[in-house]
């Protein structure tokens, strides 16, 4: 036990390989244990620290703390959340310093949100010292599970020393699975459907939609791999279903809010996108004049549901009557635009009738 804790003393905690998702994009990632670990080391007094909000339910090893006291060798530094100066790593150590005497202790910062703060925690506390236990390794699964949903279930495992196919039942039975995205972000920091079923009919309705797609462009659109958009246009050319067996089983397995919660992402129309592309290539809008102008107030227009969400809620409220004037006299133009097209097409139909 002792020559643990002395190899445990030896070493910093390696914290530079964990990652983090960027709070405001939801899909990007950034080093924020990297940060923690690139840090300088300071001084702080003992005082200022809290070990509030820590993944450990029973709180520090009373044994461990004092053999940790015990020990000559110099302890590596802990790692604190600035904003809040709660301890993220090393409360036992933390307490070793205590029991000895030390007013003060080494320390390096990390600067991120509360929500990553834990998840670092978690992470950290998982690698070395002491592990957590099982049912605080389950608990935590279930607040990152809260907290990032747009994780997979494999990169939550990894954090929290489970089994993906735990913090999948985990996940199935959280209270915010309402809210659980279409899409995760996984260990490689690729985004992919949750439901490989999904992504495998969004790609069909978009090559039905563009037979001339490429497999790349549908790919990108519908959230699978090029791979996948390929398997998904052969069977689509055979008159095959573009479901598997086991993808349909695991679709029927989905609870009807999740279902909604699809349908409501299916209905942003990624059809749309694809036909976008094909008539930004044509060059009889292209090198036109009115052509270019369509086409960038098409663009202007190809905007998804959360996009308009995120629309409204920066009008502000003294401008709300206006802009709704706006937008009504801008959806009327394009109605006129649609009418006027439609009566070409079908005069044109009767005249080669």
């Amino acid at each position: 036990m002792i020559g643990r804790l002395k190899a445990h003393a030896a070493r910093t905690p390696e914290v530079s390989g964990f990652d983090v998702p960027g709070r405001g994009s939801g899909t990007g990632t950034s080093s924020a244990a990297g940060a923690a670990q690139s840090s300088a080391i300071e001084c702080v007094s003992v005082a200022a620290l809290t070990t509030s909000d820590t993944p450990r339910s029973g709180g520090e090893d009373e044994e461990h703390v004092q053999l940790l006291a015990t020990l000559q060798t110099r302890l590596p530094p802990i790692v604190v959340h600035r904003p809040t100066m709660r301890v993220i790593d090393g409360a036992h150590r933390l307490r070793a310093a205590v029991v000895r005497g030390d007013d003060r202790i080494m320390v390096r910062y990390f600067d991120g949100a509360e929500a990553d703060a834990f998840v670092l925690a978690v992470r950290l506390n998982s690698e070395h010292g002491l592990p957590l236990s099982l049912t605080d390794r389950k608990a935590a699964a279930a607040r990152i599970v809260a907290s990032h949903p747009q994780w997979s279930d494999r990169r939550i495992a990894e954090v929290v020393g489970l089994a993906a196919n735990t913090v999948g039942a985990i996940r199935q039975r959280s209270t915010a699975q309402n809210e659980q995205p279409n899409a995760s972000i996984g260990r490689d920091g690729r985004m992919r459907p949750r439901n490989g079923a999904e992504g495998r009919l969004r790609a069909g309705e978009l090559m039905r939609a563009n037979p001339d797609a490429s497999l790349r462009e549908i790919a990108r659109l519908a959230g699978i791999s090029a791979a996948t958009a390929s398997d998904v246009r052969a069977r689509l050319n055979r008159g095959e279903p573009l479901v598997t067996p086991q993808q349909q089983q695991a679709g029927a397995r989905e609870s009807p809010a999740g279902s909604a919660a699809r349908r409501s992402v299916r209905s942003g129309c990624p059809a749309s996108e694809v036909l976008l592309v094909s008539l930004s290539k044509d060059p009889s809008l292209r090198l036109t004049m009115a052509g270019k102008i369509l086409l960038r107030a098409l663009r202007a227009s190809s905007v998804d549901a959360d996009g308009w969400s995120r629309i409204v809620d920066a009008v502000p409220p003294h401008r709300q009557e206006v802009v709704a004037r706006l937008a009504r006299e801008c959806a009327n133009a394009w109605q006129l635009l649609a009418d006027r097209l439609a009566e070409r097409t079908s005069e044109g139909s009767t005249e080669a009738g």
